[in-house]
């Protein structure tokens, strides 16, 4: 923790890409050891250098708002986006602006909110919105197989939404998904059908937006939901007597204090960093500031306050543990590489006007829930 706590506090703003037109930067990924790409409101996918941020070109095919995206694990290559359209594209990072170069699809009546890939490449998992005022739907492909390869689907797990599916690291058959219904499950996809998969529900008692896999072996669960609840759960004492919340609060704002007497306003999203064995949560300031937090069994702890780079709301981050690099995307249409140690961009804030066109753009809150997130 010393080593990377003095890295970030050693942040500055290094590096300023703004993307063209009045959108938002919804996801971010990086590619092992390559580059970085990013969602957008206008429902493309850029791909952009890590170091210099430099466009190096986009992918344009989906038709309704992007839910989420990765990279291949092994066949890193291979970018895979999801979107409300009721497809999830695989495109093809060495020819940047061409066709997807494989489409998976479910029902017609499917529209996905969330997806992700498996450690081995071989399983995609995406999250449909609810159909029909009943179920929603873990839709499961065979990515290796030619023609979409779908193996079925898991129907009796959430009732709403499901925001976020989050395969494990290490293991390629575990499973987390968070749903609007405020639950989060977990499954072992090697035993068969749903009912014998789910191996534990966690109740957030929320709307729940982010989920992540956490600890030294990934064996606790993250979960961030829409209305700044924060929820820490061991899922590795399911067969013990030991109790699986390890720490929640149902609104983490009021946690960290900021040093001008104020509060975070929102909580962007949260990672584990194995190289330093800490959990990092990211939250935002209404002016756009950015706020690092280690999220240790007590609660919170805030590490940096970043200012002077965005000027809306925050939406996606990263930590790019080889270039020891945080970058960071909003809702101004900017993308920040901030280094320690780095040159300090100056001219401060640009101040960028937003259209009224602009801010229709933003993907749309999960509205059927008693539970939705406010806007920030």
């Amino acid at each position: 923790m010393d080593g990377l706590e003095g890295k970030l506090k050693g942040l500055s703003l290094t590096r300023r890409s703004h993307q063209d037109g009045a959108i938002y930067l919804l996801h971010a990924a990086l590619q092992p050891g390559g580059l970085l790409a990013v969602t957008c409101s206008d429902r493309t996918v850029h791909l952009q250098d890590r170091t210099t941020l430099d466009l190096l070109g986009e992918y344009r095919g989906h038709a309704g708002p992007l839910c989420g995206l990765t990279f291949a694990h092994t066949s890193s290559d291979l970018l895979y986006s999801g979107s409300a359209d009721g497809t999830v594209r695989a495109w093809d990072v060495r020819r940047p602006g061409t066709e997807a170069v494989q489409i998976f699809k479910g029902d017609p009546s499917h529209s996905f909110c969330s997806l992700d890939l498996n450690c081995s490449d071989s399983l995609l998992c995406a999250g449909t919105e609810q159909v029909d005022g009943e179920d929603s739907f873990l839709v499961f492909w065979d990515c290796r197989k030619a023609g979409g390869g779908l193996l079925g689907v898991f129907s009796e797990s959430h009732s709403d939404d499901i925001t976020q599916v989050r395969f494990h690291p290490r293991d390629r058959d575990r499973l987390a998904s968070g749903s609007t219904d405020g639950l989060v499950n977990v499954f072992d996809l090697s035993r068969g059908a749903e009912e014998e998969a789910l191996l534990l529900t966690c109740n957030s008692d929320s709307s729940a937006g982010e989920v992540c896999w956490s600890g030294s072996d990934y064996t606790q669960l993250l979960c961030l939901s829409h209305d700044e609840g924060l929820h820490l759960w061991d899922v590795g004492q399911v067969d013990s007597d030991q109790p699986l919340t390890v720490f929640s609060c149902s609104d983490a704002r009021s946690l960290t204090p900021l040093a001008h007497g104020g509060c975070v306003d929102y909580l962007v999203g949260g990672r584990w960093l194995e190289e330093s064995q800490t959990l990092l949560v990211v939250g935002g300031g209404s002016s756009g500031d950015v706020h690092l937090m280690a999220c240790e069994g007590g609660g919170l702890r805030l590490l940096i306050s970043l200012e002077g780079g965005h000027t809306s709301t925050v939406r996606c981050f990263l930590w790019d543990a080889a270039g020891e690099a945080l970058i960071t995307g909003g809702e101004d249409a900017q993308l920040l590489l901030w280094k320690p140690g780095g040159k300090q961009l100056v001219g401060g804030k640009t101040h960028l006007l937003k259209s009224d066109s602009a801010l229709k753009l933003k993907s749309r809150p999960h509205r059927k829930h008693r539970y939705q997130r406010e806007k920030k």
